[in-house]
């Protein structure tokens, strides 16, 4: 190894999945060095992200599965990670090869799926500021502070009237979250394992929730694109309020308000969803459950930007679009993975407007998907344990599955001597 040049064992080396990459570690010192060192995992998941190589889909519901992005077949369950026993565990958000794990307001990690290094959040209680308020609904969004180098979350919890109930309830006729209700925004920093409350929130935020809205389709879970976190405030038709995306950026902590696109009318109300697709952001423009207008914003923060790059409509086996959010391109950039009413995952020809559904096996029935990359980001500072210990768990499964496959054999040859 030592005759050839370093620059070639990096390039090949960057192009290899993190099982394998975790594995060569103990070829040598150097090679151990190399692949721990921040530069080479900077250059592996750049290579990864780019190349749309080591791409995984996560399928999201009571229990957690993967889907690799190159064969969409088989679906594989998320075992052993931290708040694996609770079960019932959701996926925030994924960015740079980490997930951010929530079961409840008292249960949240981040977790590395690939190296299965984790850690469990430190978590400040939820109190309502005064007694005649109650927690309502609570946001959350997962992303990453380039200016700091850290991970942050993002935590806001609504406080209504106790008389109003705990669902976001009150105001304005439409069960969503009226000016009376109150906010506590918290942000999280996975470096210092410290929690940060906001003090300057924008009056708007008073309008974020409204009854169901962000409970259908997990739209309460914050969208990371450029340097922020984005969420929709729904429309106040009956006070003349139109969608809204409203920006948290990350990195100085502070609200805003995106310029959105100029949307066509077509002559029907439409409903405003936000999304991210291969790092840009995306909002969704459903017109009465029968066409989806997808708009990408090709430079962050400008509205000149917005781009209309495709139209969903039309598909025979799909009656009403509930809900559509785009994933990712294919390789050959001529189709986009979509995700469709939560149970479907589709491929969609949008130049010839055709789309096939594709067909997971051991998967849920329904599901919210997220797109994964792997990557060998640290959480930790000390050893990989956790990877040795997991690594010890698949060599035993391995092991079963193929003693197993030798009974199987031997009986099937004595049934077939005896007949």
């Amino acid at each position: 190894m030592s005759k050839i040049p370093h620059e070639i064992i990096t390039d090949i080396f960057q192009q290899l999945p993190v099982k394998s990459l975790l594995r060569f570690r103990s070829l040598s010192k150097p090679i151990c060095s190399l692949i721990d060192g921040p530069d080479f995992i900077k250059f592996h998941l750049y290579h990864s992200i780019t190349a749309k190589s080591n791409h995984s889909v996560i399928l999201k519901e009571w229990d957690l599965f993967t889907v690799d992005f190159d064969t969409l077949s088989d679906a594989v369950e998320v075992k052993h990670h931290p708040l694996y026993a609770a079960g019932g565990t959701e996926v925030i958000g994924s960015v740079n090869g980490l997930v951010f794990l929530r079961h409840s307001e008292r249960n949240l990690a981040v977790y590395n799926l690939s190296t299965r290094e984790w850690k469990k959040c430190f978590v400040v209680e939820i109190k309502p500021p005064r007694r005649d308020l109650i927690t309502g609904y609570v946001y959350y969004g997962f992303g990453y502070d380039s200016v700091g180098d850290d991970y942050k979350v993002v935590r806001m919890a609504q406080f209504v009237r106790e008389d109003e109930g705990g669902g976001g309830g009150g105001g304005y006729g439409d069960g969503g979250g009226g000016l009376g209700c109150e906010y506590e925004v918290r942000v999280y920093s996975l470096k210092n394992d410290k929690w940060k409350k906001i003090e300057d929130l924008p009056i708007c935020l008073k309008l974020l929730s409204k009854q169901f809205f962000h409970v259908l389709h997990r739209r309460g879970y914050g969208v990371f694109a450029g340097h922020a976190l984005h969420w929709i405030i729904p429309q106040r038709r009956q006070l003349g309020i139109r969608d809204c995306v409203l920006g948290f950026d990350i990195r100085n902590d502070k609200f805003f308000e995106l310029p959105q696109p100029n949307y066509e009318s077509k002559g029907m109300s439409f409903q405003v969803d936000v999304g991210v697709l291969e790092g840009n952001l995306c909002v969704m423009c459903n017109y009465e459950y029968v066409c989806v207008d997808v708009w990408v914003m090709r430079e962050y923060g400008m509205k000149e930007s917005w781009c209309k790059m495709f139209s969903v409509q039309g598909i025979k086996w799909i009656g009403a679009f509930m809900f559509l959010r785009p994933l990712i391109y294919s390789k050959d950039g001529g189709k986009v993975l979509l995700e469709v009413n939560d149970e479907k995952l589709v491929w969609y020809d949008w130049k010839n407007k055709h789309a096939k559904v594709v067909k997971i096996r051991g998967g849920p029935n329904s599901y919210g998907s997220e797109m994964y990359v792997e990557s060998l980001v640290r959480i930790n500072d000390g050893d990989r344990n956790g990877w040795k210990k997991q690594q010890e768990i698949d060599e035993e499964e391995e092991k079963r599955k193929a003693d197993r496959k030798k009974r199987d054999n031997f009986l099937s040859v004595g049934f077939k001597l005896k007949l």
